[in-house]
């Protein structure tokens, strides 16, 4: 009984509440100014309530799950990572006119040298039955007038541990594009004062996109690791629409020659 009558309880809070608001908005036009001032920032904050919950739901009640980092690894992986941007819902889904070290959420950064920004970076809600990852990123170039256009992924700290020379560095990714256009992947690692660089081009006409950094052929100082990151090197990309649709990333151990 008690549960029954906490639920009842609060349907009835939850439609006086309707009632006050909807009745507040009827009657805005005539209400008193200091009276106003008050109801809008009480509205204000129970608006930035309803956002956030509205986007957790629709990111729960929708397909692929949210939070997943499910997708195909190789034998021996010891580690895997699908990016945020891929993965969460983000407070803010967009940016227009992105100016460069720009970006969305915490790991990936845009970087260019245009004069004038005429980028756009969205966060897309994927829906088609073979997507693996939550949510694509996509980028729109309209007029372009600088030299370079690049997407930086931070890797995170968990990515580095006991990394060495004997390890494999796997990138996977779908990508969908409005005019064919080259994409290069350069994958860095600082260690010390030194960065090491590794450049591989996405074999973007086959149907997996994939491209894997053998650390074996760098000069990696193991034991002065700081951080690494990738970036996405777009050549070309004027008056183009870029949507990357899932990126992952793994290690594994390379095998003995």
């Amino acid at each position: 009984m008690g549960i029954r009558s906490g639920r009842i309880w609060r349907r009835i809070v939850n439609r006086g509440v309707t009632r006050f608001w909807a009745q507040a908005a009827r009657e805005a036009s005539e209400t008193d100014l200091r009276t106003l001032k008050r109801r809008r920032t009480l509205a204000r904050q129970l608006r930035s309530h309803l956002d956030s919950l509205i986007s957790v739901a629709d990111g729960r009640l929708a397909l692929p799950i949210i939070g997943s980092n499910t997708f195909p690894k190789p034998h021996g992986t010891d580690w895997a990572w699908r990016p945020t941007v891929w993965r969460e819902s983000l407070p803010s889904k967009g940016r227009v006119a992105v100016q460069s070290k720009e970006g969305l959420g915490e790991e990936v950064t845009l970087f260019h040298d245009c004069s004038i920004s005429e980028l756009t970076l969205r966060q897309l809600r994927n829906t088609r039955a073979k997507d693996l990852a939550p949510y694509g990123l996509r980028m729109d170039v309209f007029r372009f007038d600088g030299s370079f256009l690049s997407l930086v992924i931070d890797f995170p700290k968990d990515a580095l541990h006991d990394l060495n020379r004997q390890y494999v560095i796997r990138m996977d990714t779908i990508v969908e594009m409005e005019k064919p256009l080259e994409i290069f992947a350069r994958f860095n690692i600082k260690h010390g004062p030194n960065t090491e660089q590794i450049v591989r081009e996405l074999p973007l006409h086959e149907e997996d996109i994939m491209v894997e950094f053998d650390l074996a052929y760098s000069k990696l100082n193991e034991k002065r690791i700081e951080k690494a990151w990738v970036d996405l090197i777009f050549e070309g990309p004027e008056m183009n629409q870029v949507i990357l649709r899932d990126v992952t990333f793994s290690r594994r151990p390379r095998a003995e020659m």
